[in-house]
């Protein structure tokens, strides 16, 4: 399986502001079997940023296209039914609405705000089948209303789990905005619930965004014995912050023990745009 990773686009007004089709035309050249989108697609959740990226991750010429929700996505009351509008709209996993949780604002009242869905997480798992394999991609929202940090609730986590033993599958991928093993200055608060959740379906590998930098880690359970690599990719989005890693990644035969990533790095000079491809392993 052949995957392609992309994060933070940030439409609006810190958009990358190089040529479009042309950074289309590039990721279009991999031979892709899923594209993954660790959220962030807007720049403030507004619904003409929505639509502009998802006319442009619905021009990337994949038939399995999967993205998450953001923080900086989710700076609109409106957020989570603007995505399921405009980007992704996947089979969500709900808890009850009396269920008792910490994480803020993650029921709306529908009398004040007037919105279609007063649920504003956006949990999801997709199977996939590809060369006699199941794949398996977990989605957790690591996103809270207005927040930069990240916080993932235990309540929801028990309701993926339940959905996730009711499946057959060959390998599971887990999908997260903030980092799971990350210390930012906005980080996932209670990683170390995230951390079990992954040790206690054995999956092998987390992709993530949100820093706007690349960073590997590797990390093993001494104890008991259990690894996940984690894959944070860096961003699309770079003229306000000329120093992020302006990037795209690509793996070649994920899952497999040959696999080999490529790093794509993005340069715009004088309106130019110019990619340097570096095979990091």
């Amino acid at each position: 399986m052949n995957v392609l990773h992309i994060s933070d686009l940030h439409f609006g007004p810190r958009h990358w502001d190089g040529n479009n089709k042309v950074l289309l035309k590039k990721i279009n050249s991999y031979k892709t079997d899923i594209v993954i989108n660790t959220g962030d697609s807007t720049t403030d959740g507004l619904e003409d940023e929505y639509a502009k990226a998802g006319r442009f991750l619905k021009s990337i010429e994949c038939k399995n296209i999967i993205s998450i929700i953001g923080n900086h996505d989710k700076r609109n009351m409106r957020s989570h039914e603007l995505f399921r509008k405009y980007i992704y709209n996947p089979k969500v996993i709900y808890i009850p609405e009396m269920a008792e949780t910490k994480k803020k604002h993650l029921f709306l009242n529908r009398k004040i705000t007037k919105v279609r869905d007063n649920f504003t997480d956006i949990n999801f798992i997709k199977t996939i089948s590809l060369k006699n394999k199941k794949f398996l991609i977990i989605s957790i929202d690591t996103n809270e209303l207005y927040s930069d940090e990240g916080y993932v609730e235990e309540e929801i986590l028990k309701a993926v789990s339940k959905e996730i033993n009711q499946l057959e599958y060959d390998l599971a991928f887990l999908m997260t905005h903030h980092s799971v093993l990350g210390t930012d200055e906005c980080p996932l608060r209670n990683s170390a619930l995230l951390i079990d959740f992954v040790h206690q379906h054995k999956i092998e590998s987390v992709f993530c965004g949100h820093t706007h930098e690349m960073e590997l880690m590797r990390t093993t359970d001494l104890y008991n014995g259990q690894s996940f690599t984690q894959y944070m990719c860096g961003t699309l989005s770079s003229c306000n912050h000329p120093k992020d890693d302006n990037m795209f990644l690509y793996y070649e035969n994920c899952g497999n023990k040959d696999m080999h990533l490529y790093l794509v790095r993005i340069f715009v000079e004088n309106g130019k745009v110019d990619f340097k491809e570096e095979m990091v392993f």
